[in-house]
């Protein structure tokens, strides 16, 4: 049977059905009675079975048309369902946002956001997943997430792509290491120092290993963890020597627990910025998002203004 079903058809015969009468079916759907009676004949004729049973003053459903009305209900439903999806994307912050972030800002910096972006669109799910920012473009790309606040990977182009920030790493250490005293020792005892690093696999990790070879840092092998707070932890022990965000550590600096050194040049710089698809524009909720962040960067120590 070469069928070709017709979206008013199904509707028609789901509505006499559940309604027992032509006249109540009509009225459900807003059309005349004799527009709902042509549309189950002509699918009757399509499917060379009788759906409905006239004989009597309600209309009953045949075996057959019991064996379609299960499907149709589905059909329909789904159909309607797509409508009121459809109806909210249209309407401003009736939606849903997926953002991709490195576990660094998720953990010090969307949050502030999502905080923010709530009060603004509370009937709008935002949904975080965390990640190194090479897979969650990846994610992007396959159309899994709408935006990724991340690290910009060298070489990358500009396509889809917004800076945001830019920021310099730094070193912190114990408020009792040689270098929390005298600042003026830092060059000259690089090469006595146990770094603690960030993640291989990742832009932090690759930069700073390459700042490491450049400064001519031949010591101790850098000690790798997958996880910043970790990397402040060992650094306040007096373990090693952490290079983090100044960002990253302003709290526990103000508090005492690290002193916070800048990195002379060459410096360890980074950008920050937020992908998009660069098949279409951001949408207004995420152009909101994209604001959001930019505001809460915007307040962050980039680590240049520790010259002063």
């Amino acid at each position: 049977m070469d069928w070709v079903p017709d979206l008013r058809q199904l509707r028609a015969f789901v509505a006499v059905a559940e309604e027992g009468s032509f006249t109540l079916a009509a009225r459900r759907l807003f059309v005349t009675q004799s527009a709902v009676s042509h549309s189950l004949r002509t699918l009757e004729e399509q499917l060379s079975c009788k759906l409905l049973d006239r004989s009597s003053k309600r209309v009953v459903v045949t075996a057959e048309g019991e064996l379609l009305l299960k499907r149709c209900r589905r059909v329909v439903l789904e159909i309607e369902q797509a409508g009121r999806d459809l109806d909210g994307l249209r309407r401003w912050g009736q939606t849903r946002i997926r953002i991709g972030a490195p576990h660094t800002l998720c953990h010090f910096m969307i949050p502030s956001v999502l905080r923010e972006f709530r009060e603004c669109f509370p009937r709008c799910e935002a949904m975080i997943e965390a990640g190194d920012t090479t897979l969650l473009l990846e994610r992007l790309t396959d159309g899994d997430l709408d935006l990724v606040v991340g690290l910009k990977p060298r070489g990358s182009g500009t396509e889809g792509y917004r800076p945001l920030f830019q920021d310099a790493l730094s070193f912190v250490v114990s408020p009792f290491h040689p270098w929390a005293f005298d600042e003026s020792t830092v060059a000259a005892t690089l090469g006595d120092q146990q770094f603690i690093i960030y993640a291989k696999a990742t832009e932090t990790h690759r930069l700073v290993q390459e700042w490491l070879e450049q400064a001519g840092v031949r010591g101790k092998k850098p000690m790798i963890l997958g996880d910043m707070q970790a990397i402040k932890e060992m650094a306040k022990l007096g373990i090693g020597v952490g290079i983090v965000a100044p960002w990253v550590a302003i709290r526990e600096a103000d508090d005492g627990g690290l002193k916070i050194i800048q990195i002379k040049e060459p410096a360890i710089e980074r950008e920050w910025g937020v992908f998009h698809s660069p098949k279409r524009d951001p949408s207004l909720v995420e152009e909101a998002f994209i604001g959001l962040c930019e505001m809460v960067f915007a307040t962050l120590p980039s680590g240049r203004e520790l010259d002063a």
